[in-house]
């Protein structure tokens, strides 16, 4: 039954060979690595006005232009810097993790590392959350229900994403181009009305801001809150240099294309929506979200503004699979590297990272679990990640350039240091004004990420030294001294026993007695059969029985003569149905689990298949 679902949802498992088909076009490579990055343009301007207009009021609309203008500067300067670095690394993949692992060092390379993953869990939380949130301002009464849809989502988003790259590509190549339709249609309606058929000004809200006369310093710092809000915008550019391998051939240049597309679609439809939010004079709020009052004002409250929100909903909710396609990715290259379990670096049924796509999704549901799926409650932990490795790959293709010093090379230098100085003072900018918002979270777990990333890898080191076959000594002659532990005599415990005598004469049956007038039951049937077997019975006053037996086992095995080793035989009945496993308790399955990690002794199962079950009648 657990095989067939898995079937219904996943698919057949594909060949190894189909590999080299998996992987993406220009258009179908820009649907699923652009999702996050234009999907950011629903809420990049909101974020803006949320840190503005509670304090300055209206000024907040004379602010918003210049401040996206310099987010739109620093965009094309993030997009050429990456182009270079999609060159310098044409098919295996130049994420902020390769680069700043192979020219600035391991442990640049491991915050960089870091940092990606947990940019990448806070774009699927942020993006689903702000989809949960469009949904909302279409349908209200779903605003109870925020924290449940989000989850739902992602279960969808994982699902989907474990079926493969190309059917995922597939799918979600049509929200996505549907989304970009949906605001070029805005931005085209939107400068019609205002500056053809130039619409009256809508009426200012009235409110009262906290301050409208702050000093010079008042307003830098709240200019760079805003900014540093707004910088979300620019998450999800890097991930199209992250995924070069996953471009059908020339792999650089089909991402390079992308890149390209990405980056003009991003300043168009953000540097519009700001203008049209500035007009309209549109205010954050928690019941309907910026671009939504925006699509209201231009479509009006009819059948082409739910379509828009629909699309809107859809692009946010599959923004989150630019994560999708990243985290599972970097994953196992880090896998590779020994600093991430090895699970993480194997392919699953349908030819993805499977491990690493199910990891992400729960790492996000407990962040829009901790969160309650608001959005602005997760910005403030956004853009420290992304621009930390945005800075550490500018670093390391600097030190690169400046080592190699071949072809256009300058030229190259000065492409990346202004990269690398531009994206570093966004770092500052971002950590010094969000770090009492939640940055300090970011910055706080970075370095126990990095800390664990070593722990593992050391771990990993270890094991293999004393795995290492080369040291291994051969043990001549052991001898097995068995334990079986017995709760009753039955055919399981014979068929045990049976097994146990082909091995060893050394055999010890072992009864744990919680109730008296069972325990004296049990040692007359054991006289009588009289396998010619040494039953040994130990009290249990307090009715445990791992205990006691674990004990034994542990004497046992600490008496033990050189040239012997200590064997538990658990008998074990399998059942004919997998549901009649759950009418059973787990005792050998939870014993054979704690000898492992408490004793040096061998533990078997030894299976006892219970047959004719169809002949019976329950």
């Amino acid at each position: 039954m657990l095989k067939l679902l898995r079937r219904v949802l996943i698919g057949r498992p594909m060949e190894s060979a189909r590999l080299a088909n998996e992987r993406f076009s220009v258009p179908k490579g820009l649907a699923i690595l652009s999702s996050d990055a234009l999907s950011s343009v629903a809420y990049a301007s909101e974020e803006i006005l949320h840190i503005l207009v509670p304090v300055i009021g209206l000024m907040s609309f004379q602010l918003i232009t210049p401040i996206s203008g310099a987010i739109a500067i620093l965009l094309f300067i993030v997009a050429f810097s990456y182009k270079k670095i999609i060159d310098a690394f044409p098919r295996s993949g130049g994420g902020a993790y390769i680069v700043a692992k192979e020219h600035l060092g391991i442990n640049d390379g491991l915050v960089a590392g870091a940092a990606l993953l947990f940019d990448y869990v806070l774009t699927v939380a942020v993006s689903v959350s702000a989809a949960v949130a469009a949904f909302v301002s279409a349908y209200h009464p779903a605003a109870d229900y925020r924290v449940q849809l989000c989850l739902l989502t992602v279960a969808v988003l994982v699902i989907f994403n474990l079926r493969g790259i190309t059917e995922s590509a597939t799918i979600f190549s049509y929200p996505t181009y549907a989304f970009i339709a949906g605001m070029l249609l805005l931005i085209v309606a939107g400068f019609y009305k205002v500056f053809i058929l130039k619409i009256p000004v809508p009426a200012a809200p009235v409110f009262q801001p906290v301050d409208s006369n702050l000093g010079s310093l008042g307003l830098i710092w709240l200019t760079m809150r805003a900014f540093a809000s707004g910088c979300a915008a620019l998450t999800g550019v890097e991930a199209v240099s992250n995924a070069v391998p996953n471009f059908k051939e020339p792999e650089n240049k089909n991402a390079k294309k992308v890149l390209t597309i990405l980056s003009v679609m991003l300043f168009i439809m953000f540097s519009s929506l700001s203008l049209l939010a500035r007009y309209f004079h549109t205010v954050p709020s928690h019941e309907i979200t910026v671009i939504a009052q925006i699509a209201r004002l231009v479509f009006g409250n009819g059948f082409v503004f739910y379509l828009f929100q629909a699309s809107t909903f859809l692009i946010l909710a599959l923004a989150a699979n630019t994560a999708f396609a990243g985290f599972p990715t970097l994953a196992s290259l880090m896998a590779r590297d020994g600093f991430l379990p090895r699970y993480l670096a194997l392919r699953g049924d349908r030819l993805v990272f499977s491990n690493g796509i199910v990891l992400l999704g729960v790492l996000a549901c407990l962040l829009l679990i901790i969160f309650e799926g608001i959005t602005t409650r997760l910005i403030p932990l956004y853009a420290v990640g992304v621009f930390t490795s945005f800075t550490l790959s500018q670093s390391g293709m600097v030190k690169r350039w400046l080592s190699h010093k071949t072809g256009n090379w300058r030229i190259n230098l000065f492409i990346n240091g202004l990269g690398a100085i531009v994206t570093g003072t966004v770092t500052l900018v971002v950590a010094v004004t969000k770090f009492t918002h939640g940055a300090w979270v970011v910055l706080l777990l970075v370095p126990v990420m990095v800390f664990s990333f070593k722990a593992v890898n050391q771990h990993y080191i270890d094991i293999k030294k004393q795995l290492d076959f080369d040291n291994y000594h051969h043990n001549d002659g052991l001898q097995h001294k068995v334990i079986i532990p017995a709760a009753s005599l039955t055919n399981v415990v014979a068929n045990t026993l049976d097994y146990a005598k082909e091995i060893s004469d050394d055999i010890t049956v072992i009864h744990i007695s919680t109730d008296k007038e069972f325990t004296e039951k049990f040692r007359k049937k054991w006289e009588t059969w009289n396998p010619d077997v040494e039953l040994v019975v130990i009290e249990s006053p307090f009715r445990s029985v791992f205990d006691p037996l674990v004990e034994y086992i542990t004497n046992v095995d600490r008496d033990k003569e050189p040239g012997e080793v200590v064997t538990v035989l658990i008998p074990e009945f399998v059942t004919c149905k997998w549901w009649h496993r759950f009418l059973h308790n787990q005792t050998g399955l939870m014993l054979q689990n704690i000898l492992v990690f408490r004793t040096d002794v061998v533990v078997t199962t030894v299976p006892f298949h219970l047959k004719d079950c169809e002949a019976h009648h329950m």
